[in-house]
């Protein structure tokens, strides 16, 4: 790739925009049914277990190396300052390499809580506490309201995550009489701004969404927490499992704790917690990239169906094959991911390429640079109009590249 396309949005994008209009989907989920051969469905809970543990290899192969950090920059070279310069360098790469490690890990427990792993409902449950525990997500919790975006993907009203604000919202004129200016007043904003809420957002976005609900679904009272056992997230009968994940964590809590306790705080942030924080920057890049596009539609009221929910997702190749090797296809085969979400991991590429030809145009697929598409999506989603059933996002200055035609 040369450098320059690193900025540049990718063809199929580009396709998709200069249509410029948009026609609700009316693809019968009987027919996408029936181009996936059986046996995509079957879960092997041995080759679960086999991806499982090649991950948790080089998951521990990469924390072996890091401690080996200090050694190698001494191996290196003789001169003090050339030996710190390397040792900051190898415990960036750690941080990148080891992030990315922890995504995976996340990205498994994902496939977990979707019964995904196995045909055993316990060897989900187990796993999925363990791995999702691992990197201080709640398993149970976490699980119940991805459900329910599985069941309301892009409704506007019903999703959970990832909500558009408004124009109402954001207490703009109406649309008929609105002016740039008066856009202008209201959005306009830094870009040194800009980049300090995309990183906000990217380092602690997902904690605080699971802490308060943060750009989560606004029916909810303020102090919604997945935490709390009594939230307005949860059925009376699923609190028991939210105390559940509650004690899990503690519990990891306290294994941190113990070893903070044995070596000292430093070796957990180093080891641990910088790592934790940068796979928290790929998971919500990961989550907000499969939903969030300017060509991509949000639903209200009877426009909303579940195919045209599942084909309100776009397939990115993110990172090429460290995003197939490390995050389990999350990205590269989403799409199929929310038709079928049953189907294990590694039968997806299958289930996409069976699908395609009866989705036709309505395959989304972007081959634009992640970085770039996450800040295309993040400056140019600002919000969607207050009215309607079928709508797009809209810029800084009031304007949607796509219009919906019914």
């Amino acid at each position: 790739m040369i450098w320059f396309q690193v900025f540049q949005d990718g063809p199929e994008y580009e396709a998709r925009k200069h249509k410029g209009t948009f026609t609700p989907p009316n693809i019968s989920m009987k027919d996408i049914r029936a181009a996936v051969r059986p046996e995509l469905f079957e879960r092997s809970t041995v080759k679960s277990l086999y991806y499982i543990a090649r991950h948790l290899f080089f998951t521990f192969g990469f924390y072996c190396i890091a401690t080996h950090i200090s050694n190698i920059a001494r191996f290196t070279t003789n001169v003090p300052v050339m030996q710190q310069l390397v040792r900051g360098v190898l415990w960036i790469l750690y941080w990148g390499w080891q992030g990315v490690a922890f995504a995976g890990i996340w990205c498994l427990g994902h496939e977990a809580g979707h019964g995904a792993l196995s045909a055993y409902s316990w060897v989900n449950t187990v796993v999925g506490i363990v791995l999702h525990t691992s990197v201080l997500t709640p398993y149970f919790a976490w699980r119940m309201t991805h459900q329910t975006h599985h069941k309301s993907t892009n409704n506007i009203e019903r999703d959970e995550t990832y909500i558009p604000p408004t124009r109402q919202d954001f207490q703009l004129p109406d649309g008929k009489v609105a002016v740039r200016m008066d856009y202008t007043e209201i959005l306009e904003e830094t870009p040194a701004f800009t980049l300090f809420k995309l990183f906000i957002r990217q380092f602690f976005g997902f904690q605080l969404y699971l802490i308060h609900n943060r750009k989560g679904n606004p029916r909810y009272p303020p102090g919604t927490s997945h935490y709390m056992p009594s939230s307005k997230l949860f059925k009376p009968e699923q609190r028991k499992f939210i105390i559940v994940s509650n004690i899990a964590i503690g519990s990891m809590l306290v294994l941190i704790a113990g070893y903070i306790y044995q070596k000292s705080w430093s070796d957990a942030w180093f080891y641990y917690f910088a790592p934790w924080l940068v796979a928290h920057n790929w998971i919500v890049m990961l989550t907000y990239l499969q939903h969030s596009d300017p060509t991509i539609p949000y639903y209200r009221k009877d426009q909303w169906t579940f195919a045209r929910g599942a084909l309100a997702t776009v397939d990115r190749p993110l990172f090429g094959w460290v995003g197939r090797f490390f995050f389990h296809n999350i990205n590269t085969d989403h799409l199929a991911h929310h038709f079928f979400a049953t189907i294990p991991f590694y039968n997806l590429p299958q289930v996409t390429e069976a699908i395609k030809p009866v989705l036709g145009e309505y395959y989304n697929y972007d081959s634009t640079p992640a970085l770039y598409a996450l800040w295309r999506s993040f400056t140019q989603c600002t919000f969607v109009e207050s009215e309607g059933d079928i709508l797009f996002f809209k810029n800084q200055h009031g304007e949607a590249i796509i219009e919906p035609r019914i």
